[in-house]
């Protein structure tokens, strides 16, 4: 039997996962969470071996979650599921040691297939997405150049931002400046939707 953890902050999208997933006759759920931490502490509590987690969750990411458990519960395998097809988010979940990535339109037979395939020690991962990140290229940006641009996402002034990440704001206009130049754009706000549509933030 295949104990699975279910991660989606949307109730209504994961009770119907849970259900849909409950009715193969190898899987059960063990676990569901909303939210990061909730995510965090059951997968701790009832040591699955699969995760299925959703990139967006209301007090962090599926991507912190897939690397916190790659270091605390290496038995685990992580699949990601999400919304947004972005090829820096697929990126960054194979740096978090997540095991698969697939986008939430496909068919739940898919996802069924991908959670048996990923226990079975295979990798699984949307062509499309696959494909489009091969052709997008690496996150050109620092950890610090994607804080920064993180941050100022919402419109926060040079002030704000040097007030949020305890830095000087002319250290805030030098990452931003780097920021904008490596995404090609021409102002931060532009640099900032960039680097989101890429996944790179």
């Amino acid at each position: 039997m295949i104990r699975l953890l279910l991660a989606e902050d949307q109730g209504m999208m994961r009770g119907a996962l849970a259900l849909l997933l409950d009715l193969e006759p190898d899987i059960t759920v063990v676990a569901q969470a909303g939210t990061a931490a909730e995510a965090l502490g059951a997968a701790l509590r009832t040591a699955p071996d699969v995760a299925l987690l959703d990139i967006e969750l209301p007090d962090g990411n599926g991507l912190d979650v897939a690397a916190t458990l790659r270091d605390r519960l290496p038995g685990c395998r992580v699949l990601i599921l999400t919304t947004f097809g972005r090829p820096g988010y697929l990126r960054r979940a194979m740096e978090a040691g997540a095991a698969g990535f697939l986008v939430k339109d496909g068919p739940v037979e898919n996802l069924v297939t991908a959670v048996r395939r990923v226990l079975a020690g295979d990798r699984v991962i949307d062509p499309a997405l696959a494909a489009t990140a091969l052709s997008t290229g690496p996150n050109p940006l620092t950890d610090r150049e994607r804080d920064v641009l993180a941050t100022a996402v919402d419109g926060a002034t040079v002030a704000d931002i040097a007030a949020r990440l305890h830095l000087s704001p002319s250290t805030v206009r030098n990452y931003l400046s780097a920021a904008i130049g490596k995404t090609g754009t021409r102002n931060r706000i532009e640099a900032a939707h960039r680097a989101r549509t890429n996944g790179w933030i």
